[in-house]
């Protein structure tokens, strides 16, 4: 059970609720989660099981895809459906000029203030932390990419849009600013992930769907191997004797008769299909284990 599973995280669940689950449905502590996902989203939280959890790393930076609503006509306290207005409350007639308008902005590279009530840390210290003990907050813009942003629909003061983004970057900043360029403030009413990376919301499972896996034996039935993840990287079938020298940290080889492009790392493959390593080039075809599973 070293790979991933893809779970279809519920309303008002928090990430790490949903990893303590999937530990005792799994029967195992070494449960991660690939990008912290609000109380009030839902859809795609990629869950790493046993060794797979070492492969975080290579995850850092995926582009992520939501289907969200942004209810114009007030600002609440964080940027969401879950705070207090703090604006006063309007319900504007919103016509596509007026949409497009808002959400112009937020196409593209630019720097975006976080919310703070957020997970960014301030000295150690989550920021929600801070701001649920009304101790001021004040977080520095980071730079994020927004490569496509596209309106759904537009019902009375709600704007349903679809967003693929660059890791970092917040839907609730996005939805709050955009009601301040209309002059009428604005929050997210709803979320849902539908993509992490290669991970899409067709692979995601509930959990009550995970329990009844575990339950019939069956959970295997939906895990990604972690010999099938990272899908752009080289693999390298090698020997048990190669596999071997592998584990105890040495150096090895591969053909040069194979291209790999411009790959500084290879996925290592045992002979019987399981994720041994990841290898970092080190001379022409001469890699080093850089992690081991």
């Amino acid at each position: 059970m070293n790979g991933v599973i893809v779970v279809d995280k519920p309303l008002e669940w928090t990430s790490h609720d949903v990893v303590n689950r999937m530990r005792r449905i799994a029967g195992t502590k070494n449960v991660g989660h690939l990008g912290t996902l609000d109380p009030l989203a839902t859809g795609v939280l990629p869950l790493l099981l046993n060794r797979a959890t070492r492969l975080a790393q290579f995850y850092t930076g995926n582009d992520k895809t939501y289907e969200g609503t942004i209810r114009f006509g007030y600002a609440t306290s964080t940027y969401d459906a879950a705070g207090e207005p703090i604006t006063p409350q309007s319900d504007p007639a919103l016509s596509p000029e007026d949409v497009e308008r808002a959400l112009a902005p937020f196409r593209g590279t630019f720097a975006q203030t976080p919310p703070p009530v957020s997970a960014k840390k301030i000295q150690g210290r989550p920021a929600y932390e801070l701001a649920r003990k009304n101790i001021p907050v004040e977080l520095k813009p980071v730079e994020v990419t927004v490569r496509a942003l596209d309106v759904l629909s537009i019902e009375g003061c709600s704007v349903r849009v679809r967003v693929t983004c660059s890791a970092g970057t917040y839907l609730r900043a996005i939805a709050h600013d955009a009601g301040r360029h209309l002059g009428c403030g604005a929050f997210l009413s709803g979320l849902r992930r539908t993509a992490s990376g290669a991970f899409r919301i067709e692979q995601a499972r509930t959990l009550e769907d995970l329990a009844e896996l575990a339950s019939s034996g069956r959970l295997r039935d939906a895990l990604i191997p972690a010999a099938e993840l990272l899908p752009d990287m080289p693999a390298e079938i090698v020997d048990p004797l190669t596999e071997s020298q592998i584990r105890q940290g040495r150096d090895f080889r591969v053909s040069p008769f194979r291209t790999r492009g411009e790959a500084r790392l290879v996925k290592v493959i045992s002979a019987d299909g399981e994720l041994v390593a990841i290898g970092e080039a080190k001379l022409p075809n001469i890699y080093h284990p850089m992690l081991v599973l």
